[in-house]
This record gives structure tokens, sequence and C-alpha cells, in this order.
């Protein structure tokens, strides 16, 4: 995916959640490539992408439509995900990591590392660690060995902001954003811990908790994700 799309798509996220884009109100490529200063092309594959996320649902040939949704309804999503991926955690600890998954784990740690290493943030970094989370949750997913794990997941990705891939970013705020990524790649340590330890009541309770960064986690870093009560 393309710089320019990765940044249309994160930035139609953060104008849905915080509001700036109604429930209902209907959006075009046009009117959106307009807005955000870009072509149309990286807007369409943002509005696939998103409504593959279930933020948006296709209304005519070209028009999408943000959906309506409400604070419970994304709580539960990431409850939901929570639960799965901790399940994940706690099959894969119980069964032991093998030599080409713990190798793997471990590069993925040391990207996220080196990424966050300077303090700073842009968006080719947003970009990058959206890549590196994705290797770590498709690796746990994987690795755990479960489809009925796996499919259960994808079904879920469907629910607005559930996704592991939703990443949302503030470019107003990067310092903040900056300390939300730290967060989530200090807990991905701790979840791979607790997998080489074979604890895997940790290591489910950790996912569970590091399913909630994206939105229980706004309070500490002055967040307010304005979404329907």
């Amino acid at each position: 995916m393309s710089q320019v799309s990765m940044q249309v798509i994160t930035e139609l996220r953060r104008m849905i959640s915080q509001g700036e884009l109604a429930p209902g109100e209907r959006l075009t490529e046009t009117q959106i490539a307009q807005t955000l200063g870009v072509s149309r092309m990286p807007v369409r594959l943002a509005f696939r992408t998103l409504a593959q996320e279930g933020l948006l649902q296709q209304a005519g040939k070209r028009g999408f439509l943000i959906r309506e949704f409400s604070e419970d309804d994304v709580i539960c999503g990431l409850e939901i995900r929570g639960a799965l991926e901790g399940l994940a955690a706690r099959r894969l600890a119980e069964r032991g990591l093998t030599d080409e998954v713990r190798a793997e784990f471990r590069h993925i740690l040391q990207d996220g590392e080196e990424l966050l290493t300077d303090q700073t943030l842009n968006d080719r970094k947003v970009e990058q660690w959206s890549a590196i989370n994705a290797r770590f949750h498709n690796t746990l997913v994987e690795a755990a060995g479960s489809p009925v794990i796996a499919d259960a997941i994808a079904r879920n990705n469907h629910l607005p902001f559930a996704s592991s891939d939703s990443i949302m970013i503030d470019h107003n705020e990067l310092e903040r954003e900056f300390r939300k990524l730290q967060l989530a790649q200090w807990q991905h340590q701790l979840v791979v811990q607790a997998i080489e330890h074979g604890e895997g009541a940790r290591a489910d309770a950790l996912m569970r908790e590091h399913a909630y960064v994206g939105v229980r986690y706004g309070s500490l870093f002055g967040l307010q994700v304005r979404l329907r009560p």
C-alpha cells in the first residue's frame, strides 16, 4: 500500500472517530480527494479498506455512507478481539514456540524498537509501524495453529475499529501518538515474554489489555473519541 493511501485511511479513521464526518453522511471519491488534496485512486483504496473494517457501507456505484455505531459497539468489538487473540496467545504459550516463530517474534520486536528509537513520528513511520504491528498480530494468530480462532478474528474485523489494522493517528498531536505506539511496543514485548515462559494465563490477559490501546487508553493520552453514546 502506498504512503498516500495509508495517510488517507488514517485521516478518514480519525475524522470518523472524532465526529468530523457524521454517521449517515455520504462520501464520494471526488469530495474526499479535494478535501485531502490527493488524487482519487488512494481515496478509492481507502474507501474499500474502511468498508472492510465496517466503518463505511456502499451506497451506489461510487459512493459510500458512514455507518452509524456507538461507543458500546466499538468496545464490544475490541473485547471480542482481545478475547480471541488472548486465546491464541494462551494456546501458543501452552504449545511452546518453534525456533522459526521465536525468531520471527524477535525480528518483529527489534524492528519496532528501532523504529521508535529517535522519539519522533511522521507519516512514513506510521506506515512502517502499521506493517510491524500487522506482522505481530498475524504471527501470533497463525502460530496458535487454530483455523477456528483465525476465522473468528477475520469475521470480527468487520466491526468498527475492531481490526488490529485500525490505527488512528492525529497529526496535530504527534507527541501523544508516539507515546501510544511506545505503549503498544512495550505490550508486544510483554506478550512475547509471557509466551516464551509458557505463561498462558498471563499472555491471555496481556492480549486482552492490548486490544484497548486505541480507545480505552485515550484518556491517558488526552484523546477524545467522539462516538454516539
